[in-house]
């Protein structure tokens, strides 16, 4: 598949920042052409509405995902400290692309609530297979959401009070174990 152009990913690099540090309503066409640089002509050509933004941020999401899950496959310690390495935000594209869609569906979007749900279930499949029943997928899924949530506690590009480093590694250790046990 090719990439889109420049110009797009610049625009939606643009809206996805002001839905992540002002919000769904600060985020209007207006705002997006003004902190991407480009005319309200040159944001049109590539986004009609903000609904056809908002659709763009969506896409960017579902194409970070499939790339998390294959990482999830791939990963030679499986799966689960996979995921629960990358559960730590980095500021990185995914965790962008989730805050903005959280912030979307913060703002009414049924679509950014629903795929919101699907990322999560697509991830609780990439898991599932290491885990034995549903309470161990239970349990991974919610230590991701305390790890998640704890690193949001600091705010901004602060590292959160979440394990880092050796840490880490002992928590996916105990988590692992309590899973096959």
């Amino acid at each position: 598949m090719s990439r889109p152009p420049l110009a797009r990913e610049k625009v939606l690099d643009a809206f996805e920042a002001l839905l992540v540090d002002e919000g769904a309503r600060a985020a209007t066409m207006d705002a997006t052409a003004k902190a991407a640089g480009v005319s309200k002509g040159g944001l049109l050509y590539h986004f009609a509405s903000k609904d056809a933004l908002a659709a763009g941020i969506l896409e960017r999401l579902v194409r970070l995902v499939d790339e998390d899950v294959a990482g999830m496959a791939s990963a030679p310690d499986g799966p689960v400290a996979h995921f629960l390495r990358t559960s730590v935000m980095e500021n990185d594209p995914l965790d962008r692309v989730i805050l903005a869609t959280a912030r979307l569906a913060q703002g009414g979007s049924a679509q950014a609530a629903d795929a919101l749900r699907d990322i999560r279930e697509r991830w609780a499949a990439a898991i599932r297979p290491a885990a034995p029943d549903g309470a161990a997928l239970d349990l991974v899924m919610l230590v991701s959401d305390g790890l998640y949530f704890n690193n949001s506690l600091a705010g901004g590009n602060i590292p959160g009070p979440v394990p880092r480093g050796p840490a880490m590694e002992a928590l996916i250790a105990l988590v692992e174990r309590a899973i096959r046990s």
